[in-house]
């Protein structure tokens, strides 16, 4: 794939992996992205993961030709972008490896690596000039590991991002961008908001046209829309309206209360209703709903004294990830004993910016006439 005239593609598709990171499921895979910059000095971002190695090295080739690399950028130490560090070096042992510090200590700490003179230390803001081109390194640390950089080229305008504005996903299949980019980012990197907020002012100093990540595809200008999706995301914002609905349900009671809410706010015009059963629905989608959604009601059954276990792991996800900015409405169901707005309520409590509900729900065993009339008030305050 040619980005520039200076500027090639030679990452990999891999189609053998299930669980990206040993958690999200990538019924697409998942691409790991590697380039060359071809100029006076022959530069290489990035490497990629051990399994796709030799098909790896032989892109370098087939895009180097008789020429040998100067330089190879580490811009993140993640396994999936440096595994492969070694077998290049070994191939090209006269090559020269950029990183910051921190990446160095990392790629010991993984391969027991140290290059000798082969090594250069950048610190941010530093440049590297390799003929034509200058490249300017820009720490993004956290964004999501804290040896991050990005590397910005000044000839070709282009932004070697790291992981930011990556996907999952391989390249040779066709998808929409913002799903899986979304679910990844709040996946992975949606704790560290503010970091990826810092770096966002960063880049707007920046003429970028071009953005190249470690994973996804290559995004070209304009690049308003990516822009704004991440500084969305990364701002705890609300990205579409409507209201999503968590719910867990034992006997089928929980669930009927939830569907029964789904209906009046449509009925409403509420303008989307997006609707999850914990137990049975990818985790990272229903997270990722309850991100892109201002309003969620969470329903759930008092089970030991506690919460149904579905629930508890959703909502863990949502506090590691710094949820906040939203207006949260409870559904409860205890046959004898109900505990689980209280539960619910205590796991949030640290969350930020969070407005709960004046009309709530507590079901008894089953839904009641008088729980049809306390979810109608509910779907009205939502509305």
């Amino acid at each position: 794939m040619v980005i520039t005239e200076d500027i090639k593609y030679i990452g990999v598709n891999d189609h053998q992996i299930d669980l990206f990171e040993g958690q999200y499921i990538v019924p697409n895979g998942m691409a790991y992205n590697s380039y060359v910059i071809l100029d006076d000095k022959v530069t290489v971002m990035d490497t990629v993961d051990v399994h796709f190695t030799e098909e790896w090295l032989g892109n370098v080739a087939d895009v180097l030709g008789d020429r040998k690399p100067d330089y190879l950028i580490v811009q993140h130490v993640e396994p999936d972008h440096s595994a492969s560090i070694e077998a290049f070096i070994k191939k090209y042992p006269e090559a020269i490896v950029v990183a910051n510090q921190k990446a160095f200590e990392l790629i010991y700490n993984f391969y027991k690596l140290e290059f000798g003179d082969n090594k250069l230390v950048v610190k941010n803001g530093d440049t590297l000039s390799t003929g034509a081109h200058t490249l300017n390194f820009i720490f993004a640390p956290f964004v999501h590991w804290p040896e991050v950089m990005f590397t910005y080229d000044e000839k070709d305008k282009v932004l070697f991002s790291a992981d930011a504005f990556g996907k999952f996903g391989a390249l040779d299949v066709d998808e929409e961008w913002d799903c899986e980019a979304r679910r990844y980012y709040i996946g992975i990197v949606g704790k560290y908001g503010m970091q990826v907020q810092n770096v966002l002012k960063k880049a707007a100093e920046l003429d970028i046209q071009t953005i190249c990540a470690l994973h996804g595809p290559v995004l070209k200008a304009p690049l308003d829309h990516y822009l704004e999706q991440y500084n969305t995301w990364s701002s705890y914002g609300v990205e579409s309206e409507g209201v999503m609905i968590a719910y867990t349900s034992v006997y089928g009671h929980t669930k009927a209360a939830a569907e029964l809410l789904a209906e009046e706010l449509t009925k409403n015009g509420c303008p989307k209703v997006a609707i999850n059963d914990l137990a049975r629905e990818d985790m990272a989608e229903c997270v990722e709903d309850a991100f892109r959604y201002g309003k969620i009601v969470l329903a759930t059954t008092t089970y030991n004294a506690g919460i149904f276990p579905f629930m508890r792991e959703f909502i863990n996800h949502l506090t590691e990830r710094n949820f906040q900015n939203k207006t949260i409405g409870l559904i409860e169901n205890g046959s004898w004993g109900p505990m689980a707005a209280k539960v619910m309520k205590d796991m949030l409590a640290n969350c930020k910016n969070i407005t709960w509900t004046e009309n709530n729900v507590r079901i008894l065993s089953a839904v009641n006439d008088e729980n049809i009339e306390q979810i109608k008030a509910l779907a009205k305050e939502l509305i």
